[in-house]
């Protein structure tokens, strides 16, 4: 006969730790999020992107990623890549674009978004996709990491994947405006008032030394940012003069106080909205 304060006891501990969590469909969505408390993977049936062929601006680090990307796509050695610099200039959605390039040449690849407050939960995931017959590009946008901030030692389990080692299905790409993922401010900080300053901070500057790839991004030319808006008039059909277009685009951009890729996309969707061409 089971005493009733055992099954309570029981079912309680089955809260406090919950069975493993089973791996989803993959077959069902190219992309997935990765959410905790509890752990799932949410698919996502329609990926925000655009098309790898207005990412213009950055041929040399769109080359490199592409090709790094499909090398992991086909089973081949493929690193792990922060893409760093300018605000706006296209690194997560060249992340993003590059990843429909290889599903779009038949690779049977998905991509993981990991929000960066998640990234204690990061072994859990790697468990997760380590037995799945498809491959992953695990995405981490916008990523920092401040003063007191402990995130860093858990992104070492993708980087570096412990005495297991990074899953071989798995490959790590990150998006910061900072190559060092650290304020350079902090790091002069740590050296000038740490007692060993060459080991200050080495643990967390080391963290960007993991990736294989670093490709940075820098603000773009004033002909770049009019040529990527004339891109985005050519896909979409939108018609204007040029004069015009230049025009708008030089006070558009001198009101934001900056020029990107981002800016242009946002003078392009208003110029798209008062013509009337729905995107």
């Amino acid at each position: 006969m089971t005493d009733p304060a055992l099954e309570r006891i029981a079912a309680a501990l089955e809260r406090m730790a919950p069975a493993p969590l089973s791996a989803p469909d993959f077959t069902v969505a190219e992309a997935f999020v990765w959410h905790v408390a509890p752990d799932r993977l949410a698919p996502v049936d329609r990926v925000n992107r655009v098309d790898l062929a207005l990412l213009l601006g950055v041929d040399r680090s769109r080359d490199t990623l592409l090709n790094n990307t499909l090398q992991f796509a086909r089973g081949l050695p493929a690193n792990n890549a922060l893409l760093w610099g300018a605000r706006g200039m296209g690194k997560s959605s060249l992340v993003k674009s590059v990843h429909a390039e290889a599903v779009r040449r038949g690779h049977d690849l998905k991509i993981v978004e990991v929000q960066r407050e998640d990234l204690p939960s990061i072994g859990r995931l790697l468990t997760l996709l380590r037995g799945a017959n498809q491959r992953f590009v695990l995405f981490c946008d916008d990523l920092s990491f401040s003063h007191d901030d402990q995130h860093y030692k858990s992104l070492k389990a993708v980087l570096d994947g412990g005495i297991e080692g990074r899953p071989e299905n798995v490959v790590f790409y990150a998006t910061s405006n900072r190559r060092h993922l650290m304020p350079r401010d902090m790091i002069e900080n740590e050296r000038s008032s740490a007692i060993n300053p060459s080991e200050a901070v080495e643990e967390k500057v080391s963290l960007s030394d993991r990736f294989g790839l670093w490709l940075g991004f820098h603000p773009c030319s004033q002909d770049e940012y009019l040529a990527m808006i004339r891109g985005y008039c050519g896909a979409y059909g939108v018609d204007i003069a040029e004069d015009t277009l230049r025009a708008e685009a030089i006070e558009w951009q001198a009101t934001r106080g900056s020029r990107s890729g981002r800016v242009a996309w946002q003078y392009f969707i208003d110029l798209a909205g008062r013509q009337g061409v729905a995107l």
